[in-house]
């Protein structure tokens, strides 16, 4: 039996088409002698030669792209120059499985180590994160025995790519990339702090948040002496990805944030009014001074909020005004209002009138966008859900409360929040007498969902009969 290769399916397509080498020429656009010596065997194929011919054959791209990783890596020396338009046009056209092929025979040898994780990058710039991760995997994978940056920086970008709706997911992809911080660049170091530091505040682990936020603060601050203070010498770095003093007021925040969560609302303040302070910063770039504003409008907000949180409900208009006006701040507000108002027993109907609108439309663009923040926007939007139906089942009134409840069981029941299933739970079986036929069945389907998450979790799925 004849093995199967690209030249003999070009050969059986001219026969089997009555076409000549010529006319095949010029429908492909690849010269007469190139396609005579492929068919002769030659001339290897060139990459853009393959997809030609492949095009002139009428077939879908990259139909060949298996036979071609047979032909010119398996069964004969790999080399860097062909083997890098291939990973970028198989990245192109999504064929993951020709990926991991090539990557795993070129791992073979180290020597493809660095020219690997340079590709890594640029398809991780150019947003094909799986085959990215991918060639991360396995650079990471080869120098697993080394205290290296380029380690450390596969680890990272395998994180950043793996957050998404799960949280438990994003929860195991947080702690394996932890250890790996120390390993970065000094600069690299505060961004990664920083976006674990969002992470495990979008899963409300305000422990470790707190830890990221003093590492942050910490190292930023002695970076910032380094580069400003005459006294010493500092010696060359690259710059951050946004001013040096953002990485200590962001600390703050964050300090401010955990203690807020706790119910220290003294301690809080303490850390608004340190982002507050910013006489010491030296920058006064456009950008800088943006930030500056930018940390003003946050204190003035969360002094609103606090006053709040505390039982002051005379500065309510004024934190409404504020959230109307920035669509970013209206889920995590409105939470805030709603815990103070369930605490407090004070009436907010106006309020969630007033925003009702404001509500489906954040939903709506963020479901559109699918950005990176995608996990803290639909952590807030379950909690506030959950947060509403608690004010309208202290109000009695439970058919409004079971529709809150059961849009948020279903977001919770999406991102795999187990504390808020267990609160939506607890609300729906208080209600359970006044819930439709309806409203039952769609609730024994979500929670249904809940149980084969948990099985496919601890290992076990119960077959179908």
């Amino acid at each position: 039996m004849r093995q199967m290769t690209i030249r003999a399916e070009l050969a059986d397509y001219l026969k089997k088409h009555g076409t000549t080498i010529n006319q095949f020429a010029e429908v492909s656009k690849v010269n007469s002698g190139t396609i005579s010596n492929i068919i002769n065997g030659n001339r290897p194929i060139a990459m853009q030669q393959l997809d030609r011919i492949t095009e002139g054959m009428g077939l879908e791209e990259g139909s060949y792209y298996d036979l071609y990783v047979d032909e010119c890596f398996v069964h004969s020396n790999p080399n860097w120059r062909r083997l890098r338009p291939f990973l970028y046009r198989c990245a192109e056209l999504d064929k993951l499985e020709c990926i991991a092929r090539v990557v795993g025979i070129m791992m073979d040898s180290l020597s493809y180590t660095p020219s690997l994780f340079d590709t890594a990058e640029d398809f991780f710039t150019q947003g094909k994160h799986k085959a990215a991760a991918m060639l991360y995997q396995s650079v990471a994978e080869s120098e697993k025995y080394q205290h290296s940056e380029r380690l450390a920086l596969c680890q990272y970008r395998l994180f950043t790519i793996a957050l998404g709706e799960d949280q438990d997911a994003n929860l195991r992809a947080a702690v394996q990339f932890e250890g790996f911080v120390n390993r970065l660049d000094e600069v690299d170091q505060l961004d990664a702090l920083k976006d674990l530091a969002n992470t495990y505040s979008a899963l409300r682990h305000w422990d470790k948040v707190m830890a990221m936020a003093k590492e942050m603060g910490n190292k930023a601050t002695i970076q910032y002496h380094a580069k400003y203070d005459r006294a010493r010498k500092s010696r060359f770095q690259k710059e951050p990805g946004i001013p040096l003093f953002s990485y200590i007021q962001y600390s703050y925040v964050l300090h401010s944030v955990v203690y807020r969560e706790l119910g220290d609302y003294d301690r809080a303040l303490h850390y608004v009014n340190m982002y507050m302070d910013m006489n010491w910063i030296r920058e006064d770039t456009e950008e800088a001074l943006q930030l500056m504003n930018q940390c003003m409008e946050w204190a003035r907000a969360n002094i609103y909020l606090l006053r709040i949180l505390k039982g002051d409900i005379t500065v309510l208009p004024e934190y409404v005004a504020y959230i109307e006006q920035r669509e970013e701040e209206i889920l995590s507000g409105l939470f805030k209002i709603l815990q103070a108002a369930n605490y407090y027993q004070f009436n907010v109907d106006d309020i969630l009138l007033q925003f009702e609108g404001k509500i489906s439309d954040c939903r709506d663009h963020q479901l559109e966008i699918r950005s990176y923040n995608q996990q803290i926007f639909e952590d807030r939007y379950t909690n506030l859900m959950a947060e509403i139906a608690f004010y309208y089942i202290r109000r009695n009134k439970y058919e409004i409360s079971m529709n809150y409840i059961m849009e948020s069981l279903e977001y919770s029941v999406k991102i795999n929040s187990e504390s808020c299933i267990i609160k939506c739970v607890g609300m729906f079986e208080e209600l359970r007498h006044t819930a439709s036929l309806e409203t039952q069945k769609e609730y024994q389907n979500l929670i249904s969902k809940v149980q084969r998450i948990n099985e496919k979790k601890n290992g076990f799925v119960v077959g179908s009969t």
